[in-house]
């Protein structure tokens, strides 16, 4: 048998020092972002970042939240859990206080135990810290989120600090911008999206490493769900600024990696957490509330750099591709008695190789702030989505930070003085909803036809209930038999009726 020569083992002693290079996780979050991007074909706004990462990534056409709200979502796409599951059923701060069940083991926890290093920068809005520990933490928690979340310099800094005090461990680092978030609910002085934060105007501070764009209202594009109106285009135009700053951002914090070394050896992620703040978006089940951009940019994984993908994927795919990049397996545990916990999302990374059959997404939402309970679960199958609004005799509710924007404000006032909203919607029907809500997108792309009574569609509203229902229950749905009956687990039938008259 001939002995392998020099070379060849000078070859194999590279590939193997390839292979020890530690891989690493950049997860990128954008707070309330949405398709403002030249990657998802706005031509308006420049967003030159966004759009170079495309190029090295699988970009996802088809990816959503599993629910509409900050503090839920974080903790769905962190935990792998839907809202109900992981207990993060509103917002963390302040006086709504939800958290996550103690024993839930989040994505951070499971990396530090295995031995990867994580970091966060920016907005965390998750609890409780047991169940979110980072090694490396600046956050609102521990700091001002203007500055971590929206000055670029600052966020630039950090990532070369949590970069330069890297040892030998594979890293996780989560960036969690707050832009492009409205903020005229709580720092109206900056604007309606803290557009006007460090552009170095008298009393705005100066992000040195931005260099703000402005936007003419005239010249952006208005989605289909937004009115059409002065005030909305001048929302949308601050929107767009905000949304510069964050791409500005990218590039610095990818830029920090290539300097480093480590970008070549790193999975990189941008997505956002829920819609975009304005009617019909953030806090609804609806295609404007749940549809989010989603790069995936493998440096192992080149076949489909710049192509789009079809699938339908869902945040809750997140922790199982990370898990999955850093070959870590997800524990066998509960989180209440004897009821195993079981991911439903399912790893990315396939789709990276091939593109996958995937057609079906589920959504959960039962609170935003404190008092806005209004649970609505809701599947998207093959075109068709179904959203079951529980406390559908209800006025569907709005949130503080929407209420005070131009936008709704401008609604309001052309309701209440009978002047044309330039909405495809009215207040009525936005606030009072049927039960059942079913839709078909790809004939009716902005779910206005609500096909639920309709009994040409009977079947197809069976069949998704039967998989919606399925699916609370693998994912153990308080809220599974609601509005007509109660959940009793130690009776059978579990669903008990109410006779409430629904």
């Amino acid at each position: 048998m001939r002995r392998p020569g020099p070379g060849c083992c000078v070859l194999l002693l590279l590939l193997a020092l390839c292979r020890a290079r530690p891989r690493n996780v950049l997860l990128i979050l954008a707070d309330d972002g949405g398709f403002e991007s030249g990657v998802y074909n706005n031509s308006v706004i420049a967003t030159p970042h966004l759009d170079a990462l495309a190029h090295r990534s699988l970009i996802f056409r088809n990816a959503f939240t599993s629910v509409s709200s900050c503090s839920p979502s974080r903790a769905s796409l962190l935990t792998g859990l839907p809202q109900h599951q992981n207990g993060m059923y509103g917002l963390h701060q302040d006086v709504h206080h939800f958290n996550s069940f103690d024993k839930v083991q989040s994505l951070p926890l499971l990396l530090s135990q295995a031995g990867v290093r994580t970091g966060i920068i920016g907005k965390k809005h998750v609890g409780p810290e047991a169940v979110y520990p980072f090694d490396f933490a600046y956050t609102e928690e521990n700091g001002s989120v203007l500055q971590v979340g929206r000055n670029i310099t600052r966020i630039k800094l950090l990532v070369r600090k949590f970069l330069r005090t890297q040892d030998n461990r594979p890293f996780f680092l989560y960036v969690a911008f707050h832009d492009p978030h409205r903020c005229g609910h709580s720092q109206p002085q900056y604007g309606a999206f803290c557009e006007k934060f460090g552009n170095g105007e008298s009393g705005m501070g100066r992000i040195p490493d931005w260099t703000p764009q402005t936007y003419d209202p005239q010249d952006v594009v208005v989605p289909y769900f937004v009115p059409d109106t002065p005030a909305a285009r001048a929302d949308v135009a601050a929107q767009y600024t905000t949304i510069g700053r964050m791409d500005q951002g990218i590039g610095l914090v990818l830029q920090e990696l290539r300097g480093a070394g480590v970008l070549n050896d790193t999975l990189v992620i941008f997505t956002s957490d829920n819609g975009i703040p304005f009617p019909s978006g953030r806090t609804n089940l609806y295609w404007p509330g749940t549809a989010e951009p989603l790069l995936v940019s493998s440096p192992e994984h080149p076949k489909r750099w710049g192509q789009v993908s079809e699938a339908y994927v869902t945040l809750l795919d997140l922790t199982p591709t990370i898990l999955d990049w850093f070959s870590i397996p997800y524990p066998k545990y509960a989180i209440f008695g004897s009821k195993t916990v079981q991911l439903t999302g399912r790893s990315l990374l396939p789709a990276l190789e091939t593109e996958p059959p995937w057609a079906t997404v589920f959504g959960s939402q039962s609170h935003h702030e404190v008092t806005m309970a209004y649970p609505m679960r809701s599947v998207y199958h093959q075109n068709f989505r179904l959203v079951h609004n529980l406390s559908f005799r209800m006025p569907f509710p709005v949130d503080q930070d929407f209420y005070v924007s131009p936008t709704f404000q401008d609604l309001l006032n052309r309701t209440i003085a009978g002047q044309p909203t330039g909405w495809y919607k009215d207040l009525h029907h936005y606030y009072y909803r049927e039960r059942w809500e079913l839709y078909d997108d790809s004939l009716d792309p902005r779910e206005t036809q609500n096909l639920a009574a309709d009994p040409r569609f009977a079947e197809v509203l069976e069949m998704l209930k039967t998989r919606l229902a399925k699916w609370q229950w693998e994912t153990h749905d308080p809220w599974v038999c609601a509005p007509d009956g109660v959940l009793e687990e130690k009776l059978s039938p579990q669903c008990r009726p109410l006779h409430n008259e629904l």
